[in-house]
């Protein structure tokens, strides 16, 4: 069960009936509306949460509040609350992200942000978003998010932070854009005239303006002081002489004034007041189980202490949630710990306390709270299972600050103990994305199971250790050790603890399939889904089919690929994680094969989402940038794709992904073959491992021997590995080399085998992509009566790829009209002329054109015999006449 809302983080406190109006201090803040952010930043005591309450109550806009705490600096748990405070305004603001924040692959920050920044552009009013106690924030993911908000903020948004000290935002840079307004401690600060306010009418104590005037001077207008005097002015007949009898810094009148009102209330309150200050926030029946108080007067103490003034905000408009002022609270949890350790036999213990505040939070399903309250009792076995949590472990729904830092707190000694903790601590680290020291972790793990006797629970301890450290070796391509890994935790693994013997039958796949070992991968994918749907685990049933699928792709089954990547984005549903990309992946390049280009295109735009929730910290973008150059390339956007292609290639040299670099180059190679830069691609041929562009290459230069003797060498290593999609490719080819060497029955056998092997999974672009060539050879097989179905349909899709590309060029004017020329001239030799005509010579347009001398002196030829000419001149003056340039 997911983690509840705490409502009262994102309720905008109700101001007083008796509060001072502050007109100044209001007009300021609606003056700053126009600017990006109001900055109210003072100390404790000086009324700001007050000032922002009293200002939302009175301004007719849409407001939202969140007011934070020491847990908030987790980026999930962070924009969780940010994303539900928003949803009281509008709930379609963030409504497609809000979800997958509590999955197990939540998605990039950055995505989250764009997404949230588009919502909040799109609602038609302006939206005040207040955020208190920033000065709780020590992480510098939760700063990077609101400087990233306030650089791309809408201009129907503005932020209102509420702290003790300056957050680490770029407040210096809005403040020279004239963007930020600052409220702080000496405009906070009461005036006497709002002092003699606040002691005449607010609270009736009649003083005089003598007396407000020493109260004023002595608390330097601090307003926690005065009311603080106040509540205790109450209780003294003679006023004048106590207003006389303090002075000093604001800590000692702190302390001396919460003393006069704890020890005016009676012994019932003092205790409850005591008791209830462990807690962040306050209901009656958590106080009720923390006092283990049978007669249910929680409530009614909340309601005498708010009546009293006694610093007991309420957080919701029911009354049902409060929290201490700070100040108060900090004092009376220096004065519990102070009772606790003078009177050792004390009915109550703090230990005891938070173990009840534990249980409490745990039976309401506030499982951070009842862990963060059982780590304060020390009660290590009660945090340990509320970590593990009933499916989901604590630190993968977003709680990894507080479970990573309880770690930290731990002594060896105690993680020795019970060496599942170093595990524990691992998996956390792991989650979090801290991968460097993990490997220590499960070291020291590993030492601590070796003082125990060998049993089940130690094996499967052992079996988890394994697994962890199969994850981090696939997130860097060491295939050897994730299957190792994998084999391991499968080999210790308890036969019952399915879920993590699926996870390591999933961990086996994918170390086989970067191994490229395909029905081994196939298989160990098939278990974990066997598995998975045994226990219902969704997710690991949705990442195996993924693998599954794809490995199904490989194979050339084209439809059930198809059915098992639609399965596993059933599974996920509407989750919003970043493996999905993985199926879109498939999907995309199932389409393109299919010669479907709109849903590839489809596909590859749902694949470039989901890979962009990995904060491109994983290539699967890459990837996608990759096939989206090859699309454009088959929709003739020569010049798109070579874009693409560049700014990838960039990409993968900035981020180390060494992995897809011949992948890139490969297709970077094809656009060169297509633009006849064959010196461009021998130079990449060498310095990549490229065999079907070698053979390109060879074809492109007519030395078909060449380009068959490696050929044969692929078919060899194809055929040992079952390689079907990659044996296809290179039947295709081959078919191709013996058509251009005049072997015509060879280059029929060959397509022959390629056609028997593509027909399955209907195969389209694989023919297409290869051009006239390879329609002569499907025309002269249709005529032999190979698979006469098949080849026509290809043939027809032939045809429709010349009608489409024919479209394409009338409408960028590359046909303007028709050539009165029984061979028409090529794009390329149309080019060529065009800067013959302007007077440039071979080797200049061979630099131009970035093309090897020899291929433009060849152009050359082939346009002249077009012409019926046999000189340059004479070719431009044939093209003029008839009306080519």
């Amino acid at each position: 069960m997911p983690e509840q809302i705490l409502t009262t983080k994102i309720y905008i406190p109700l101001p007083g009936s008796k509060v001072i109006a502050r007109q100044r201090l209001i007009d300021k803040l609606n003056a700053g509306v126009e600017g990006k952010l109001s900055l109210v930043c003072a100390h404790a005591g000086y009324g700001k949460t007050t000032l922002v309450a009293r200002w939302l109550a009175k301004i007719k806009k849409p407001a939202a509040m969140l007011s934070l705490d020491h847990q908030d600096n987790e980026p999930v748990r962070f924009l969780t609350y940010f994303i539900s405070a928003l949803q009281i305004i509008s709930k379609n603001i963030g409504k497609s992200v809000l979800a997958s924040l509590q999955t197990p692959q939540p998605p990039s920050i950055d995505s989250i942000l764009t997404s949230l920044v588009n919502d909040i552009s799109s609602y038609k009013n302006k939206i005040i978003f207040v955020i208190d106690d920033y000065h709780v924030i020590d992480s510098k993911p939760i700063d990077d998010i609101l400087t990233f908000l306030l650089e791309n903020q809408p201009p129907n948004m503005h932020i209102v932070i509420a702290t003790r000290e300056d957050p680490m935002l770029p407040l210096a840079k809005l403040r020279a854009k004239g963007q930020l307004s600052e409220i702080r401690a000496d405009k906070l600060c009461f005036t006497e005239d709002e002092a003699s306010d606040f002691f005449n009418e607010v609270m009736g104590l009649n003083i005089s303006k003598k007396d407000i005037h020493t109260l004023e001077e002595r608390t330097e207008g601090w307003i926690a002081g005065l009311q603080l005097a106040a509540l205790s002015i109450q209780n003294y007949k003679d006023k004048e002489n106590f207003i006389k009898s303090f002075s000093g810094s604001h800590q000692f009148i702190l302390d001396y004034l919460v003393e006069e009102v704890l020890n005016r209330q009676t012994e019932e309150i003092q205790n409850f007041l005591l008791y209830t200050s462990i807690l962040e926030r306050l209901s009656g029946s958590l106080c009720d189980a923390v006092l283990s108080d049978k007669l249910g007067k929680g409530q009614e103490n909340l309601e005498f202490l708010q009546n009293a003034n006694l610093f007991l905000i309420p957080l919701d408009n029911e009354r049902k949630w409060f929290r201490y002022h700070h100040l108060f609270r900090d004092f009376l949890r220096k004065h519990l710990q102070k009772k606790f350790t003078v009177k050792k036999s004390e009915k109550f213990n703090i230990i005891e306390l938070h173990l009840r505040a534990s249980k409490w939070y745990e039976e309401n399903h506030y499982e951070t709270d009842a862990f963060c309250h059982a780590t304060e009792a020390n009660d290590i076995e009660r945090a340990v299972r509320l970590i593990k949590g009933k499916g989901m472990p604590l630190y993968v729904r977003g709680a990894f600050i507080p479970v990573i830092d309880w770690f930290k707190s731990l002594s060896k000694e105690e993680l020795d103990k019970n060496p599942e903790l170093w595990l524990m601590y691992a998996s956390a680290l792991l989650a979090a994305g801290h991968t460097s020291s993990i490997e220590e972790k499960l070291i020291s793990a590993e030492k601590a199971l070796e003082k125990h006797e060998m049993n089940e629970e130690v094996k499967n301890l052992l079996g988890s250790v394994a697994s962890c450290r199969a994850t981090i070796g696939f997130s860097k391509y060491q295939h050897d050790i994730v299957i190792k890994e994998a084999k391991k935790a499968l080999e210790y693994l308890h036969p019952q603890n399915l879920l993590h013997r699926a996870t390591a039958h999933f961990q086996l796949g994918m170390g086989y399939m970067q191994k490229e070992e395909r029905a081994l991968a196939s298989k160990s994918f098939s278990e974990a889904i066997l598995i998975s749907e045994k226990i219902g685990a969704h997710f690991m049933n949705a990442c195996a089919a993924i693998g599954l699928g794809e490995m199904q792709f490989y194979q050339s089954d084209l439809f059930t690929a198809t059915e098992t990547q639609k399965k596993a984005l059933r599974l996920l549903d509407d989750m919003t994680v970043p493996v999905a990309c993985e199926a879109h992946r498939t999907l995309a390049q199932i389409f393109y094969q299919w010669n479907d280009l709109d849903k590839a295109h489809y596909h590859a735009d749902k694949w470039m989402e989901f890979a962009l929730l990995y904060d491109k910290v994983l290539d699967r973008y890459i990837m996608c940038e990759i096939f989206l150059a090859r699309l454009n390339l088959a929709l003739k956007d020569t010049i798109k794709a070579s874009a693409i292609i560049k700014k990838t290639i960039v990409s993968i040299n900035q981020n180390n992904f060494a992995y897809r670099q011949n992948e890139a180059t490969e297709v970077q190679s094809l656009i060169f073959l297509r633009q006849d830069k064959l010196k461009a691609v021998r130079e990449l041929v060498k310095t990549h491992n490229l065999p079907f562009i070698e053979v390109r290459l060879f074809l492109a230069e007519k030395n078909t021997a060449s380009a068959l003797t490696l050929l044969d060498k692929l078919t060899k290593k194809f055929d040992k590995n079952f390689w079907q999609k990659e044996r296809l490719e290179v039947l295709v080819l081959e078919a191709l080399s013996h058509w251009m060497n005049n072997s015509k029955d060879k280059a029929l056998k060959a397509i022959g085998e390629a056609l028997a092997l593509a027909e399955p999974g209907k195969f389209v672009r694989i023919f297409i992509d290869e051009g006239k060539v390879m329609e002569d050879i499907l025309l002269e097989a249709h005529k032999n009566g190979t698979m006469v179905n098949y080849t026509e349909k290809l043939l027809k899709e032939f045809k429709a790829e010349k009608l489409k590309n024919k479209s394409i060029d009338l409408a960028e004017g590359k046909e303007q009209k028709e050539q009165p020329l029984i061979d028409p001239l090529s794009q390329r030799e149309l080019e060529i002329l065009k800067l013959i005509a302007d007077g440039l010579s071979n080797r200049k347009i061979s630099e131009q054109l970035f093309l090897e001398l020899s291929t433009i002196k060849s152009h050359n030829q082939n346009i002249f015999g077009k012409l019926g000419v046999e000189r340059r001149t004479e070719a431009v003056a044939r093209a003029r006449e008839l009306g080519l340039i």
